[in-house]
């Protein structure tokens, strides 16, 4: 692999544009771009975020998390990260599309998109193959749709750190850029990853592990983000 080629985020998303972040669930804008919005905010730039689904699918058969509970608390939980972020020109949209189900929404899902997509937008997504069903299926649509516009798209890496190892082939090292987080906006993006509290804490009515545990979060929460440009 070898060190990544720096991006720097006020050449990713030039002046006058717009950042468009693309989130299969509530929680994935912050754990995959969440220090680059921080870095977005500071320099004045104007971000949409897209949440594709509410992340309902979370906690099955949960008595503690049912799907209405999480249709209601990840989406909040979501605007207490902006708030810790300290995002000052974003805009949220939620799609309110099934989670888990990539196979049914995907064919629709380009068409949504493309409704949101303005001239001047960068259009960030999980990675085609990032190796979740429905992270690699909004890929797939935020591709069409930025490809028909004839706009910029970035690819993020999220599920890909849990198998992929530094000399790993499947991933495409040659197109990888990294944005580096100073001190105080790595900060940030930790406290406003725990504000997903839904994730991060153990389901104590039925003794489930967190969703996301500990060394999960210290793969996605590291001083930098690998994006594939």
């Amino acid at each position: 692999m070898g060190a990544q080629p720096e991006a720097e985020p006020a050449e990713l998303v030039p002046f006058g544009a717009r950042a468009v972040v693309i989130a299969p669930h509530p929680d994935d804008e912050v754990l995959g771009t969440g220090g680059l919005l921080a870095r977005l905010s500071e320099i004045s730039r104007s971000v949409l975020i897209i949440a594709v689904t509410d992340g309902t699918a979370s906690h099955p058969e949960s008595f503690d998390w049912p799907p209405d509970r999480l249709a209601s608390v990840r989406p909040q939980e979501t605007r207490e990260a902006l708030q810790r972020l300290r995002m000052r020109q974003v805009q949220v949209v939620r799609l309110g599309l099934q989670d888990g189900g990539a196979k049914q929404f995907e064919a629709d899902l380009s068409g949504l998109l493309a409704q949101y997509l303005q001239p001047n937008d960068i259009v960030f997504a999980t990675w085609r193959y990032d190796g979740h069903p429905d992270h690699e299926a909004v890929g797939r649509a935020a591709h069409s749709a930025a490809s028909d516009a004839q706009l910029p798209f970035v690819e993020v890496p999220l599920w890909t750190w849990h198998w992929a190892s530094p000399d790993d082939t499947r991933v495409p090292w040659s197109r990888a850029r990294r944005v580096m987080l100073d001190d105080a906006t790595h900060a940030r993006k930790l406290r406003a990853v725990r504000a997903f509290r839904s994730q991060i804490e153990p389901d104590s009515a039925m003794g489930g592990a967190p969703v996301l545990p500990e060394h999960v979060l210290a793969r996605l929460t590291r001083p930098f983000k690998v994006i594939l440009i």
